[in-house]
């Protein structure tokens, strides 16, 4: 997955407005103008870099004579106390995008460590560790991205990529067979059809109504195990629901083809990274 930098530069645009706001009062009252600086990007602790490019591009924004020297590129394992990237340039401008680039940096290192460590567990049984849209609003592209960087696979970006029919779906429609039905007339046959079930009377419907991917929700690992025989290989199959780093390797044995994880995304914890600074 390549990043659509006209998208990141308006995130990154958009998140140095937030922080700097009428200016660095700060930074402007301590550091005399011209004054140059470098500094080290450090790991604290072990995991996956993703984000340096655009930790990278932020400071480019605020002036293009800061350099940054990357030591490790994207979807790279490091080791606590590694030298990830080194930074020179105007003092002033490194400044004020110091919090904004390490925000990218920090977060986008943290999914694809985790990541990396979910698809660690798995690849032994040949399934795949995918993401969700539980991301944070205004940085899907980015969170995905880091996603990819730690090993797994993106699942649809928006709304408009598949046809995913949940419950509050199927409950509007009145079933999941006529769900399925009315999406079959009016969307393109291009369009991939998934479904969510609960129980083994909606896999048989989502089977009936001819769905491309079911996914079991919330399911027990001898539960899914048993709708995997159910619906030998008529579709693919998604698990969804509890995964963590724990339960992840007993779902993956059931026989699934894919494990969703939103914890990927909407609730990891970000790599601690450092910047520090010298005077020149």
């Amino acid at each position: 997955m390549e990043l659509n930098w006209f998208i990141v530069d308006e995130t990154i645009k958009r998140s140095l407005n937030e922080d700097l706001g009428r200016g660095d009062i700060t930074t402007d009252s301590i550091v005399p103008v011209g004054t140059q600086a470098f500094g080290h990007f450090i790991a604290k602790e072990a995991g996956v870099v993703a984000g340096i490019t655009v930790a990278a591009r932020t400071f480019q924004l605020l002036s293009p004579d800061i350099q940054m020297r990357l030591r490790y590129k994207d979807g790279e394992k490091v080791v606590a106390g590694e030298l990830i990237a080194e930074i020179e340039g105007p003092a002033r401008p490194i400044l004020w995008g110091e919090r904004v680039a390490l925000n990218f940096l920090q977060r986008m290192s943290g999914i694809a460590a985790l990541t990396a460590e979910m698809v660690s567990k798995v690849q032994k049984y040949g399934v795949e560790i995918i993401d969700t849209r539980k991301t944070t609003p205004g940085l899907r592209l980015l969170e995905k991205y880091a996603v990819r960087q730690g090993g797994g696979v993106n699942h649809r970006m928006g709304l408009d990529d598949a046809v995913l029919i949940k419950d509050n779906h199927i409950a509007v429609a009145g079933g999941i067979i006529p769900a399925i039905k009315v999406v079959k007339a009016n969307a393109s046959h291009m369009v991939k059809i998934e479904v969510e079930v609960e129980n083994e009377k909606e896999v048989l419907e989502a089977l009936e109504a001819g769905a491309d991917v079911i996914m079991l929700d919330n399911m027990d690992p001898e539960e899914m195990a048993k709708m995997v025989k159910l619906i030998d290989k008529k579709a693919v199959v998604e698990a969804s629901g509890n995964v963590n780093l724990n339960t992840v390797e007993a779902i993956a044995k059931t026989g699934v083809d894919v494990i969703s994880v939103g914890a990927l995304t909407h609730s990891v914890t970000s790599l601690d990274i450092s910047l520090d600074l010298f005077h020149r």
